[in-house]
């Protein structure tokens, strides 16, 4: 059985250690969650059509005081305020249900993260119809799971992880790295 770690043992693991969220607001702890912010960056890819073993190009986009708008039929690559480290546990990002109900999707299929994951998180964003956006506005939520065993292989530690680098910006798809 799957289970969700609670506010109070989310609290336990950051004085731990095992989990390091910067900044922190104990505002934003919900009851089994911890509440991700948009950063003041996003990102497009230059070319419409994209090619997997390629590496394509972003353009940068800050988001302005007065907001940005979404549009449908476009990615956008955002990223989260917060830096998150988590050493012992599987943290997953999910959309609060503020932003769902304004149709933004804040991820495409990269919910999860994995055990040993130490950076921002890059959002894939897509919109149902036109909607602006604002740096600093609640974006996502990330719950955590305990983990079944030990993990010999941390994110990390792995020599072949492609999203170590440290990045307060939005990074671009690293497929083109993959051997196919």
């Amino acid at each position: 059985m799957r289970m969700i770690l609670s506010d109070k043992r989310i609290l336990e693991e950051i004085e731990k250690g095992n989990i390091v969220i910067e900044p922190f607001n104990r505002e934003y702890l919900g009851s089994n969650s911890y509440d991700v912010h948009l950063g003041k960056y996003l990102a497009v890819y230059r070319d419409y059509e994209l090619d997997a073993r390629k590496h394509n190009l972003i353009e940068e986009i800050e988001i302005p005081e007065n907001g940005y708008v979404l549009k449908p039929g476009i990615l956008y690559l955002g990223v989260t305020q917060e830096y998150t480290e988590t050493h012992a546990f599987v943290p997953f990002l999910e959309g609060k249900s503020s932003t769902g109900r304004l149709g933004i999707h804040i991820h495409a299929t990269a919910g999860k993260g994995d055990v040993g994951f130490c950076n921002t998180w890059t959002l894939e964003i897509s919109v149902v119809q036109p909607v602006r956006i604002y740096a600093g506005m609640p974006i996502g939520q990330l719950i955590y799971f305990p983990v079944d065993g030990d993990v010999i292989n941390t994110y990390d530690r792995k020599p072949d992880a492609k999203y170590n680098q440290r990045s307060y910006k939005p990074v671009e798809s690293m497929m083109w790295k993959n051997k196919f």
